[in-house]
């Protein structure tokens, strides 16, 4: 099943909401996601050492069979303990360095780890940015259509109540269905306000180094003047480890 996206200019009200996340397409909704849809958490993202000047190299050909997971294979949530792991996203711009929140989000964190340790995300296109009403990098889905999954879902955890997600939030995108999340994610880079129906989106973690990364990415804005699609400057994660 494909799953939708968020649209462009959304309007932050529930009638406009159930239309974003309406996943019956199939292509990953932002802040919704594929089938096994995907999303973030917020954290301080300023007041960090002033960074170089982001470069972008060439990003790599997508995978040509993307890895897919049996439903069986979705890992057990995280004790808490440690309750935070950190992620390093490597990218053709840059390091995006994320303290996972595995106290409050144990299965989206467990999930995160797993396909990280798969190696699922290698060479895998950014496929989405929103850049008004929503201020969003949607990431993971290695088909870099939205449309894609790793083969398992589950459900919402760790929503906040008031649907704001602050610059520097990790949280996982998915469809209209609440159970959807799976393998797609986004990054906030800009006060965003989502809708809460439905459930809301997982904050899973909170970017504490690189957010410039995002932002240069955000700047060139989306492809074609839009304002809602592929990024205008490509970016792909390279691989992603996880440490604690």
């Amino acid at each position: 099943m494909r799953r939708s996206l968020l649209l462009p200019r959304l309007a932050l009200t529930s009638a406009v909401a159930a239309v974003a996340l309406a996943g019956c397409s199939g292509e990953a909704m932002f802040p919704g996601a594929e089938d096994d849809g995907q999303e973030t958490a917020a954290g301080e993202t300023g007041a960090a050492q002033p960074a170089g000047p982001v470069e972008c190299s060439e990003p790599p050909a997508p995978p040509s069979d993307p890895m897919a997971f049996h439903p069986d294979d979705l890992p057990r949530p995280k004790s808490g303990d440690p309750e935070t792991l950190t992620a390093t996203v490597q990218t053709n711009c840059g390091d995006i360095v994320i303290e996972l929140a595995a106290a409050d989000a144990p299965q989206t964190v467990a999930s995160f780890e797993f396909l990280a340790k798969e190696g699922y995300w290698e060479d895998s296109a950014c496929h989405r940015l929103t850049t008004s009403g929503i201020y969003v990098l949607q990431c993971g889905d290695p088909t870099g259509t939205g449309a894609g999954g790793p083969g398992y879902t589950y459900g919402i955890e760790n929503a906040p109540a008031d649907g704001y997600y602050p610059p520097g939030t990790l949280a996982m995108a998915r469809t209209m269905d609440p159970n959807s999340n799976g393998g797609q994610f986004f990054i906030v880079y800009e006060d965003t306000q989502l809708p809460t129906d439905g459930g809301g989106y997982s904050i899973f973690g909170t970017v504490v180094e690189g957010m410039e990364v995002v932002e240069k990415v955000a700047e060139a804005g989306v492809e074609g003047g839009a304002s809602d699609g592929a990024p205008a400057q490509p970016i792909s994660i390279l691989s992603v480890e996880i440490t604690q």
